[in-house]
């Protein structure tokens, strides 16, 4: 098994970020052949998604859509004032896992891997582990 945790940062308060390349390069350096790629995000207020990444549009409208979901003005009893970005967290889910095959991510042709901030910007942690089957 390997495992670690790289950092990204954020520069808006709700952005998804395309963090593809930067798993796939991970998955090269381990040399993992054959496996499963796990990716957890240890904040609450932030979330992991698998999405189209042809269109960046898709990304624009996954943020419209969850402001449509969930108000930003409604009057939540939480005090940091951030319910909404622990909802929409809560929505996306905090990990994924990923088959690797011949060393490479298994997405699908259209498919990236998000970040999904929704409380920022801030500077994010993601631990991963990469278990091979080979």
């Amino acid at each position: 098994m390997h495992k670690g945790t790289f950092t990204l940062s954020t520069s808006q308060h709700m952005h998804l970020v395309d963090i593809t390349s930067e798993v796939q390069d991970l998955v090269m350096e381990t040399g993992v052949n054959d496996g499963l790629c796990y990716l957890f995000n240890p904040h609450t207020t932030a979330g992991l998604t698998i999405n189209e990444g042809a269109d960046p549009d898709v990304r624009t409208d996954i943020i419209k859509g969850f402001k449509k979901i969930v108000p930003l003005d409604y009057p939540f009893k939480h005090m940091e004032g951030n319910s909404p970005s622990h909802i929409m967290a809560s929505l996306m889910g905090a990990s994924l896992t990923i088959m690797v095959s011949n060393n490479r991510l298994q997405l699908g042709t259209w498919q990236a891997i998000y970040f999904c901030e929704f409380d920022g910007p801030r500077t994010r942690k993601i631990h991963w582990s990469l278990l091979a089957s080979d």
